[in-house]
């Protein structure tokens, strides 16, 4: 006699929350506190990048502009996605803070129509591998991603520092006051406020930095001129150039991208309620990235890059719609458009930006430590691999003229902290784990043949 197995407990038209449609007046406040969530990614990104290039405050905004477009975008890829492309999960897009430190150090090692290039070029390598996926991200575990993510905020904090010690290297009293207020302003917010409000805490710290500067008179606040709509300009930095030395921090980088979207997109379906299927959803999300951030490299961005920011949001509000991440895609793209927002932003003082941007990238320091502690650094053999690759990597950085002696390609590979540090962890990974394989096969054998004669 068959048994009948029993009903499921969820009717066969129940809608998985992910999928659910949020009624118009709860849908704006819930996508107003994710665009709060990760606004100041965006902007401090935009003006690090603006002042370390000596863009004027028109330029400025309109590379603005393009960003928030550009993130918008990218919200409604992930979060509506179709043939293949955007996970169909409750993601934010922006540009990523690693990607825009390498970005930088190419447009000052070889210019920012060559940066331009490695961007379209890294974008295009994402979009050629994702088939592999599988494969590519075994050479990223966390011992690697950890010494490529510390080295890339150890190298960013010296651009930040940069923007507050001004070209010359000699900053006065108050541009350092106005970038420890700063400092102090975004700590404060973050320790005093809860929810949606702590994690706009860098925005806040802007804010109060540029408020102090005006009534103060420790800085300048010159908002670019212009009204009405924005409309992004194309090749800010002219036609693109393509060096695949040049482009190799950032192609590297693009690779290294696979293995954290993984854990993001295993991240979000947990949290929607969804089972995880990375083999799926990775590539949409990676396909996703790779789309947007051709679009950055045509708009004078770096690349863009899906985040995890907005999970805590979706874990406190417990609406895991992907409707509402769309909604804030949109909105995002509203702002972008609006020409006197991003100008009005754009006349943030240097000093403010470069407090912001030592808080922004010493975390991201922070969370490459994180990695490396999740690389096992108890076993003796990966924590050599993990101090010589933070040798290598850290070497040009405390001495930049290391390699002048040597070709224009060695200065190119090995002068990036962050390419050599990365090159050095995945080749000294391999041989560690084939030689700690090997030797577990010849104990095996040796076992195997003391039984025989037994």
């Amino acid at each position: 006699m068959a048994v009948t197995p029993p009903a499921s407990s969820k009717p066969a038209d129940a809608i998985d929350p992910v999928d659910e449609r949020v009624p118009l007046h709860r849908l704006a406040p819930l996508a107003v506190q994710h665009v709060l969530a990760m606004v100041a990614a965006p902007i401090s990104t935009v003006f690090l990048t603006a002042t370390a290039l000596h863009l004027s405050p028109a330029r400025t905004a309109s590379l603005l502009s393009a960003v928030l477009v550009l993130c918008g975008l990218g919200a409604l890829l992930q979060s509506l996605g179709r043939y293949g492309v955007g996970a169909r999960l409750p993601f934010v897009m922006l540009p990523g803070g690693a990607a825009a430190a390498l970005f930088l150090q190419i447009a000052q090692d070889h210019g920012p129509a060559v940066a331009s290039g490695s961007v379209l070029l890294a974008a295009l390598l994402l979009l050629a591998v994702t088939p592999l996926y599988a494969r590519i991200v075994r050479l990223f575990p966390p011992l690697v991603m950890g010494v490529t993510v510390l080295l890339i905020g150890i190298a960013m904090v010296r651009v930040a520092a940069q923007l507050v010690t001004g070209p010359e290297g000699h900053p006065g009293r108050a541009a350092v006051a106005l970038a420890g207020i700063t400092i102090g302003a975004t700590f404060a917010a973050y320790v005093l406020l809860r929810g949606v409000w702590r994690q706009t805490a860098v925005l806040i710290g802007m804010v109060v930095g540029t408020l102090v500067a005006v009534v103060t008179g420790l800085g300048d606040f010159a908002p670019a001129e212009g009204s009405g709509m924005a409309l992004p300009d194309p090749f800010p930095y002219g036609a693109p150039q393509f060096d695949l030395l040049a482009a190799l921090p950032l192609l590297i980088f693009s690779l290294t991208t696979l293995a954290e979207i993984t854990g993001q997109t295993v991240l979000n379906s947990e949290t929607v309620g969804r089972d995880p299927h990375p083999e799926r959803d990775v590539p949409r999300v990676a396909r996703a990235d790779a789309a947007v951030s051709l679009l950055g490299g045509v708009f004078g961005g770096s690349l863009m890059v899906t985040s995890s920011e907005n999970v805590g949001i979706t874990k406190l509000t417990g609406v895991r719609s992907r409707y509402v991440t769309a909604a804030a895609g949109a909105l995002l793209l509203a702002a972008g458009l609006l020409a006197p927002l991003s100008r009005l932003l754009a006349g943030i003082p240097a000093p403010v930006v470069g407090g912001s941007g030592l808080v922004v990238y010493a975390m991201i320091a922070v969370m490459g430590a994180d990695m490396l502690h999740r690389g096992d650094l108890a076993d003796r053999g990966q924590s050599m691999v993990a101090a010589l690759a933070l040798a290598v990597g850290l070497a040009p950085v405390v001495a930049p003229g290391l390699y002048d002696a040597f070709p224009g390609w060695v200065r190119t590979v090995l002068g990036s902290g962050v390419v050599a540090g990365t090159l050095t962890a995945v080749a000294l990974h391999a041989v560690q784990r084939g030689a700690v394989s090997a030797a577990r096969g010849r104990r095996r054998s040796g076992a195997a043949r003391g039984r025989a004669r037994a």
